[in-house]
């Protein structure tokens, strides 16, 4: 019996080591990385509303360098007496964030080994030494940061911290996120399908990349916003490399599935039906960017952006052709280089 039950687990762990190391994930397990958590969520719902002016000079006190960009950029109050309004309408969805993030250490934990690959690869890079988490207002798109690349994303990178928006990671099921008004105004469904913990990290690294890396592709062909855009999955999945694609990308893992089995028709597909340097919005659209899927294809198995993963693939054939390069290296490559070296003809 004892056999039988050791033989199981060697094989698991044989696998899991030899999936390490064909992704070749560097041991960073020397690069120093401590963050401190400041819970500015709990600290502003803790506010007594009835002596607003002392509990608000606590709160600028302990904050000296967040409270007024939370209170005129993020919520968009100017004026004190809109602050009770603001608590009011928010601290029921504050208590339900707090019913999953009142121990906030798993996400830190997960936030810091991130750095530590980032670090790894990029040593100079600034790595903030705090996390913040927020709750501020979640009524339109505009409540979402905006990276170079166009791209919406809860979070934001401050002088010297990371804010996090839980607003936004209350779980796919969360009541608000499938009020019509939400889905027309702030996110579809398609899209708050991703408004759960786990994308926490994938959130705030691509913030990274893009700090690293900003991605200016947006008025660039069909095939060179693939590949600029596949760079960033390509990264992000140097500094993520145990978590997995459906979070990394946002696709569903049977998209995933589909995706990888049909590798080679999609790919055909683009080359045979499309211009690869056009730059058609409507071309562009349908390949880049989110969407419940990806027109012409499968539409229940399809995901949207498909592009930015054939472009991942082909930066990702690109690197396994000049492994010497550093990631650097690889993210400064033109399009054009990366698709000439990449002679990318999956099957």
């Amino acid at each position: 019996m004892a056999m039988k039950k050791i033989v199981p687990f060697l094989f698991v762990v044989v696998i899991f080591t030899a999936c390490k190391g064909k992704k070749n994930i560097p041991d960073v397990s020397g690069v120093n990385i401590s963050m401190k958590v400041e819970r500015f969520d709990q600290d502003f719902f803790s506010i007594d509303t009835n002596q607003l002016d002392n509990s608000m000079n606590e709160l600028s006190r302990k904050y000296p360098f967040f409270l007024n960009t939370f209170l005129q950029n993020i919520v968009g109050i100017t004026d004190r007496s809109a602050i009770n309004t603001y608590y009011r309408l928010y601290k029921p969805i504050y208590d339900s964030s707090h019913r999953i993030y009142a121990n906030f250490d798993p996400v830190k934990k997960q936030v810091e080994e991130a750095f530590r690959y980032v670090k790894h690869y990029f040593p100079s890079y600034k790595t903030p030494s705090m996390i913040l988490p927020v709750l501020g207002p979640m009524n339109s798109r505009e409540d979402f940061a905006r990276m170079a690349s166009g791209d919406y994303t809860p979070d934001f990178i401050g002088p010297d911290f990371l804010g996090i928006s839980l607003q936004f990671y209350l779980g796919q099921d969360f009541s608000l996120y499938h009020d019509q008004y939400f889905v027309n105004n702030v996110a579809p469904l398609y899209r708050s399908r991703r408004f759960s913990k786990e994308y926490i990290i994938s959130d705030i690294i691509r913030l990274v990349v893009d700090d690293l890396f900003p991605d200016k592709s947006n008025s660039r062909p069909l095939v060179e916003q693939m590949i600029e855009k596949g760079k960033q999955w390509w990264l992000l999945d140097k500094f993520l490399p145990e978590v997995p694609d459906s979070i990394k990308t946002g696709y569903k893992q049977q998209q995933l599935e589909w995706a990888s089995a049909n590798e080679g028709l999609i790919w055909s597909y683009i080359l045979k039906n499309e211009d690869l340097y056009s730059n058609n919005p409507a071309t562009v659209q349908n390949y880049i960017g989110e969407a419940p899927f990806t027109q012409n294809f499968d539409q229940d198995l399809s995901p949207g952006n498909l592009g930015q993963w054939i472009g991942w693939q082909i930066v990702k054939a690109f690197a396994e052709k000049n492994s010497s390069l550093k990631p650097e290296e690889v993210m400064q490559a033109t399009p054009k280089r990366i698709l000439d070296e990449a002679k990318y003809k999956p099957k």
